[in-house]
Order: structure tokens, then sequence, then C-alpha cells
């Protein structure tokens, strides 16, 4: 009965919202970008022969967040139930990028709208064994549509973000049938576990496994660290990450600032959404600060891109591709981390923490607060109001002993927080063997 209720509101939505979607489908291209797998026109790459007849598991990142948190997670997979395919879903343009960047693009693919026909075209066609949620990713056709097939459900990385939170308990009656039904719930947090608990999941289901943000590496230097450091001599670098709109132009603002005080600077500005990159280009240009593009160095030829020049003192970068900023951010003296000066709820500050780094963020984090609460905790990173970034980035540059000390707290809170990852695999591991009798398509790591 919920469920009617849901999908015909979904159905009122969708027809009395036509008009605005057909007219940004028609005049922007990423709401027209992979429409047909959306709507349940399934890759003919996800049923390719190819593949053989290993039986299939979908695990589904909404963005590049939770690309990157589970980008370990499938590796690991990976290698000890090498007897599986795993196939990877995103929502966002940005994830899906990202995704293909990570993954054998042929098993990357749109996830389905959560619309009956859609996600019955892809429990169809893939007939997945096991189907692993990254996040708080409830979908309830998804869900009921797994149920029904008798397919085991997962989620990992769990949580119920303190913004999420009234809403969910609201609703927690609407989301009682669906949660109880899970087989397994891998929590960041207690908090986020109780939260669970008190939504429906059953507590025999559920367990505190830790955040895999924590297990995130680069995965590899980066064509852009590379050039940054191969371009910068004695320049220092302020590595600014994911950035919205608003920031860019704070940071700009207070760029003279930290130019009087370290005539040596270089600032990297990396717009979180591609669709702004014009956007903050265009504002770079009539800042009339001294100003790049990362696009502008790689050559499009056969031969190895190179950088064309070295970096003056005073450069503003912005890097405007995909997938380099969490390897750009080890050459920072200092880091801020977007999202926060705007109520956005903040981005992942573990990117720079890998590297030793010190952080700076804004008021608001609240997609993030076990973290910053961690990092906080340990003296491991600052927060700054809109108009004290520039104060507080001038203070972490005059006193280096000070800005060492703080990133060397935060490497030490990353490291000492890692293994979300080995715990999940464990989990889903006897998961598939209670539920599918699955032993003889394991194999030791390493194996």
């Amino acid at each position: 009965m919920i469920l009617f209720f849901y999908n015909l509101a979904l159905f009122v939505a969708l027809v009395a919202g036509a008009p605005w979607w057909l007219w940004r489908m028609a005049t922007t291209h990423k709401y027209r970008e992979g429409l047909l797998q959306r709507l349940g026109r399934v890759p003919r790459s996800l049923i390719s022969t190819s593949f053989g007849d290993r039986p299939l598991i979908w695990l589904h990142a909404v963005s590049v967040g939770e690309v990157l948190a589970v980008t370990r997670l499938v590796k690991e997979l990976e290698s000890v139930l090498p007897g599986y395919l795993i196939v990877i879903s995103t929502t966002t343009r940005t994830g899906q990028a990202l995704a293909r960047e990570r993954f054998d693009s042929t098993r990357v693919f749109c996830c389905p709208l959560d619309l009956p026909w859609a996600v019955h075209a892809y429990l169809d066609a893939l007939q997945p064994r096991l189907l692993i949620l990254a996040e708080t990713e409830f979908w309830p056709n998804l869900l009921d549509g797994c149920f029904r097939r008798g397919i085991p459900v997962a989620v990992v990385n769990a949580r119920i973000s303190d913004r999420s939170w009234p809403r969910y308990r609201r609703f927690r009656g609407l989301w009682r049938p669906l949660l109880s039904r899970l087989s397994r719930v891998l929590a960041q947090s207690q908090t986020d576990a109780d939260r669970l608990l008190a939504l429906g999941c059953l507590p025999d289901r559920v367990s505190v496994a830790g955040n895999l943000k924590f297990d995130v590496r680069a995965a590899q230097e980066s064509e852009a660290t590379r050039f940054l450091r191969s371009m910068s001599a004695e320049l220092r670098f302020i590595v600014a990450g994911s950035t919205l709109e608003g920031e860019e132009s704070t940071l700009v603002e207070e760029w003279p600032r930290l130019l009087a005080e370290d005539p040596q600077l270089v600032l990297v500005l990396a717009p979180r959404h591609p669709e702004r990159f014009s956007s903050v280009a265009a504002l770079l240009h009539k800042s009339g600060v001294l100003w790049s593009k990362r696009s502008s160095w790689s050559a499009e030829s056969s031969s190895a891109p190179r950088a064309p020049r070295s970096l003056r003192p005073g450069e503003v970068v912005l890097l405007d591709t995909i997938g380099e900023l969490a390897s750009v951010y080890s050459l920072a003296s200092s880091a801020f981390v977007g999202g926060s000066l705007v109520p956005a709820g903040g981005h992942n500050p573990l990117e720079p923490a890998q590297f030793a780094v010190p952080i700076v963020i804004g008021p608001h984090y609240a997609n993030f607060v076990a973290i910053v609460d961690s990092l906080r905790s340990h003296d491991a990173l600052r927060i700054a109001a809109k108009d004290e970034l520039g104060t507080i980035l001038i203070e972490l540059l005059n006193d280096r002993a000070v800005a060492i000390a703080m990133g060397i707290r935060a490497k030490e809170v990353f490291d000492r927080q890692a293994g979300a990852t080995d715990r999940c695999v464990e989990a889903i591991r006897e998961l598939l063997a209670a539920s599918y009798e699955a032993e003889p398509a394991f194999s030791e790591p390493g194996q």
C-alpha cells in the first residue's frame, strides 16, 4: 500500500514537472546524458557474453565522494570474490565520469530512475546476486524489486546525517517496512547505527564498520600533480578543493592579503561541479588576478603532454579536470575544503588529511560531522567563517611549526581510523556465503 502511494506521488510529480524537465533537457546537455539508461535501457555491455556466466554484484555509489569511498572496497571484493562480476552505477554526471576512470567502463552505468519499469528492466537483465548501496540510497522501488526477487541488499558506509535525520524520523513509519528487510547494514558510527535502528532496521543486521572514507587513498599521482610540482620551483601551494558558488569569490577577494604575507604562493582552485568551470574562469578573468587553466596544459597529441611553462608567484590555477584533486592535495602547504562556507553540508576533509596537510573548512559541515569532530578533537583542523578564512590561512602560513604539527595530527587520525573496508568485505563475504553457499568463489587476498 505504501509503495502504491509512493508511485502515485512520483507519477504526479513527473507529470507536473514534465515541462521543466523537457526544457532542461532541450537546453542543457547534462540532463540528456544517460537519459535512456535512467529510463530503463540496459547498456549492451552489461549483458555481453564476454562477462561469461559469473554471478553479478550490483554496487550503487551516487556521486564522486561515494565512488572514491568504494574504490578500495571494489578492488578488495574483486580479490576475495574472483568468481563474481561487480558492476557499478552512479547517479551524477561527475560520479559517472570518475567511476569510468576508476573501473572498467563496460561495467559502469547510470542508475535507473526509481520508476517501476526502469528498475525491473535492470533487475531482470542483471539478475544480481547482491545489491550493495553506498550510504543512504534508499529507493523504494529498487528495494522492493530486490526483495520480491529474493536478492539480498547490503548497505555500506551507512549514515543518517544531522540534516536528514528529522525528515527520516518524521516518516519512519513509511521506511520501516523497507528497512526492516535489509540484509546487512554497516554503519559509519554508533550514532548512525542507532538512527537506522530507530527507522526500522533489525538489530541483528546492523553493525558499526566505520567510515570507508578513512580508507581512501589517492590511487596514484595525477598528471596535474606532476605538472604542478615540475612548474613550481620554490613556490608554495594553497589548495582549495570542492568549492561551490560564493566560495571562489571569497578566496579571490582574500588572495591579495595572502600574497602580502607570502608572495611565493600559488592558489589551486578546484570547483566541485564541472558545469561551473566556465563561470569560475569568468570570475578569475574579471578579477584581474594572474591565472591559468589546468586543461590548457595537456596537448591533444600522441606525444607525452608537457607543462608549457613555469608557474609564476601569485598565480591562481583553475583545476578544471575530474579525479585529480585528491592527488593535488599532496602539494599543499594548507588546504581549504569547500562546500562549507555556504550551507551545503561540506565535503570530505580526509583527502588532504592523508597527506599530513593542515586543513581549514567553513562552519557548514553537516555531511561530515563525525569526521570533522574527530579531527577537531585532535586539533587537526581549523573552522573559519567567511570573514575569518583569510586570517586563519595567514596564521598557518606564518607559523609553519603549528601548521606542520596540525597536518601530522590529521594524518594520525586518518591512519588510526582506517579498517572499514576490511570489515565491510568480511560482512559481504559472510552474507553471500549464508545466502548462496558461495564458498567456492572465495579466495584469500593475494591468491
